[in-house]
This record gives structure tokens, C-alpha cells and sequence, in this order.
């Protein structure tokens, strides 16, 4: 039989869908396309009422279709009753996607639906090991679930549960496989990624030390993590490991120490504007990208001016703005003061605004020098890549997607730099 998969929100789910079509794949299924697909699987995303409502539509599209429909993950998780109710074959939440052609393999046996959630907030991490991304360049690696922080506005803490982490030898073991089968960089991902704590006591800044021995993996990149996590120890691996790629995802989520504190956040302004001069320090070329929220309870004029403030000051090389979405069951949702939809909108457009600029501004800095690149993506007649810092580079040529080259920089085009080839690197320096 032949299924697709539509996998919705973050990392963590892009390598959880990859588990379930390497497993399925590997008993006797067949991936393929949505229109001729027997069975059609949706790992949906509850960040926002809008990844909410984008999952439902999904769902109820492929209702339509008349095919077996198999959906799980954050969404699911959060709208148990709603999904019960809409004739869905296989239901679960972010439980089990390990094991889901095992359950696909039940229905076609028996016929009845199965509907599986778990009560218990308290989680062992669920063993998944992807050998290879056929879709991606890079791989991402799950090594950590689950977040404890609580942020007011986040609902996550509640689909995800508890922090859990990877076993330090099964992620090495992992990352081992994927290189050996061509991937040389890999993206160590998680929903708290550097809360990662393995059961003997290794930490993140452990794992990526043990796997920078790895000998053809070039690049380690992680997803995301917290200003908090970066640590002397950490901070010490970044400066000494060549391999650490060049850019690195911090969220902000406010400029203002007034709204952080409402938002339950763990750092003030000072704080995080002190460990980015130590990264710059260290790396003097790092992108540093963030994540803000607009119009959180709360955040008059003044207070959103101050964190348009903030974000010039830190200089920023992207923002990943994101209106303030009201989730039931957060302490946020339950706060006076709650922004209306127009102010929103338009501090996200103003917002954005300025994160265009930052990132002009950081991609002309590079015009005119060479940067080495690994292309992900080949076209008819030009090639992309992305940079250690992750900028994204253009080449009109057609070159060998997973190769590294140096380019030499020549102009700024849109959203990416445009270059030439110097030489291509068997070998990354």
C-alpha cells in the first residue's frame, strides 16, 4: 500500500515523520504522493491557534478524500475531544509514533479504529533512530523531548511533557549512521534542545564534543536554544570546536524586562545582551538569529517600542515574529490587557520590517569575500547553499548537491547573495 505523510510545525516533527516513513517504508509501504496514496498521515503542530486551525483543515481535507487517515502529534495531543469526533482512523498524540506502522498494520487487519492518548505527565524518552534524510541535505537529529520552563504563553509544556533526553551513546550511535550514509551536517534538535541531560550526565556541550571526532561530519548545528544554556562550558565548546557551525537560534521573545517577566522567562535584558557580546567575542562573524512575540498581554505602545529598541541594539542578523496567540490552559490567556488582533498585526508587520533590514544589512557585510558553502538544493541552471552562519547563497551553475565549495561573494539579489565558484572543498578546512 502506498501513504504520504503532511508534517506541520517544527523540527522536532520533521524527524519524527522521517522515523515513521523510514519504518513503513521499510515494512513493505510504498511513499508517494497525496493523490495516490492508500493511507495519508498527518503529524500536526499546536504552537499557535493558527498551526491549530491549519491542522484541522488538513484533516478534514483529507477526510474528503475517502482515504485511511492516520493523525498524531501537538495538536491532537491538545484537541483530544475535538479530533475524536471527526472519524479519524488512528488517532494519538505525540506518543507512539514509533510504533505507528504497528498500529497501521492493526487497522488493516481489523478494521477498527484506534484512538490511543496517555493520561500520565511523566515520559521516558521514546527511542527513534532515522538513517538517512533522502529530503534533506542536512539531518536533523532528535536528542532531547518535552519542556518544564512553562513560559505563560506556551501550551507546549503541556503536549510535549516533560524534559527527557536521549541516550548519549544511541545519539552519537545515530549521528554515526547518518554520516556514514552521506549527510555531513547534522541539526541536534529538540523542543528544549539545550536542556539536553543524558541518564549518566552528559550534557549538550558533551555531545557535541563527542561527535565533532566524527571525522567526514563538517558541520554541527543546533536548532534552537536558550540564552540561559549557554554557559562557560558551553560557551568553552563553541569557541574550541571548528565544527560548531557560525549561527546560532536564541529566542528573545521581548524587549522588555516588564513583558519577560510576564512571559515567565528565565534571563532579563542585561543578561541576554551580556552572553551576545560573549558569543561575539568568540565568534566575530555569528549569525545570531531570535524569536519575538507581539502584542503578549500587557505590551503597550511604550513597552513594544522598547523591544524594537532592544533588537536594533542586539543587531540581530533575522527575527522570527510571531503575534501573540492566546492558548486555553496558559497563564497568559487568563491575563487583563490582552492586545487586539489590528495592534497585533501591525507590530508584526513593523517588526518584520526591521528584521528584513537586520538581514540585508548582515548579508552585505559579506559581499566581496568568500565563504564556503554546501549546496542543499540543484536546479535547471543555478545551484543554492547555505554558509556556516547560514546565509543563504545563490550560485549560477549547476554543482553536486551535498558539496561543499568556496564562492566568491559578487551581490546581493532578494533574499540571498549571489556568487561564483573559487573551488570545490573534497575536504572542509
Amino acid at each position: 500500500m502506498k501513504f504520504n505523510i503532511i508534517t506541520l510545525g517544527c523540527k522536532v516533527n520533521i524527524y519524527e515523520s522521517e522515523i515513521i516513513k523510514e519504518k513503513l517504508s521499510k515494512n513493505g509501504f510504498i511513499y508517494s504522493n497525496e493523490s495516490e496514496a492508500d493511507i495519508i498521515i498527518i503529524n500536526t503542530c499546536t504552537v499557535t491557534n493558527m498551526a491549530d486551525n491549519k491542522s484541522k483543515k488538513y484533516v478534514r481535507r483529507a477526510k474528503r478524500l475517502e482515504k485511511i487517515l492516520v493523525v498524531c502529534g501537538c495538536s491532537s495531543e491538545n484537541n483530544q475531544d475535538e479530533y475524536r469526533q471527526m472519524g479519524i482512523d488512528i488517532l494519538i498524540g505525540n506518543k507512539d509514533k514509533s510504533i505507528i506502522q504497528e498500529k497501521i498494520k492493526e487497522f488493516l487487519e481489523t478494521r477498527k479504529k484506534i484512538i490511543k492518548f496517555y493520561e500520565e505527565k511523566d515520559f521516558i524518552f521514546e527511542d527513534m533512530e532515522v538513517e538517512k534524510f533522502n529530503s534533506h541535505t542536512r539531518a536533523f537529529v532528535k536528542i532531547q523531548d518535552g519542556c518544564n520552563n512553562f513560559c505563560s504563553y506556551c501550551i507546549i509544556p503541556y503536549v510535549r511533557k516533560n524534559i527527557r533526553s536521549k541516550d548519549f551513546i544511541k545519539a552519537i550511535n545515530e549521528i554515526k549512521t547518518l554520516v556514514q550514509n552521506g549527510h555531513k551536517e547534522v541539526v541536534l534538535t529538540g523542543i528544549h534542545t539545550g536542556a539536553y541531560k543524558s541518564s549518566d550526565g552528559h550534557d549538550l556541550a558533551d555531545l557535541i564534543h563527542e561527535i565533532s571526532k566524527i571525522e567526514d561530519l563538517k558541520r554541527i548545528r543546533i536548532s534552537s536554544i536558550e540564552i540561559t544554556e549557554l554557559n562557560e562550558k558551553m560557551l568553552k565548546e563553541i569557541e574550541i570546536n571548528k565544527k560548531v557551525v557560525n549561527h546560532f537560534h536564541i529566542p528573545l521573545q521581548a524587549g522588555s524586562d516588564k513583558i519577560l517577566k510576564k512571559m515567565n522567562r528565565k534571563y532579563d535584558l542585561a543578561y541576554f545582551k551580556n552572553k551576545i557580546i560573549e558569543i561575539r567575542k568568540i565568534k566575530p562573524d555569528v549569525s545570531i538569529t531570535t524569536d519575538v512575540i507581539v502584542g503578549h498581554p500587557y505590551e503597550n505602545e511604550e513597552l513594544f517600542l522598547d523591544t524594537i529598541k532592544t533588537c536594533k541594539d542586539i543587531n540581530f542578523s533575522k527575527i522570527h515574529v510571531f503575534p501573540y496567540s492566546k492558548r486555553e490552559g496558559t497563564a497568559s490567556s487568563r491575563m487583563e490587557m490582552q492586545v487586539n488582533d489590528i495592534e497585533k498585526k501591525r507590530r508584526s508587520r513593523i517588526l518584520n520590517d526591521i528584521s528584513n533590514k537586520l538581514e540585508i544589512d548582515f548579508y552585505n557585510r559579506h559581499l566581496n569575500t568568500e565563504l564556503e558553502v554546501l549546496i542543499e538544493e540543484v536546479f535547471d541552471d543555478y545551484s543554492i547553499g547555505y554558509t556556516s552562519n547560514y546565509i543563504k547563497v545563490k550560485i549560477l551553475k549547476i554543482l553536486s548537491r551535498n558539496e561543499f565549495y568556496t564562492v566568491n561573494i559578487l551581490k546581493l539579489e532578494e533574499n540571498y547573495l549571489i556568487g561564483e565558484i573559487k573551488e570545490a572543498l573534497k575536504v572542509l578546512s
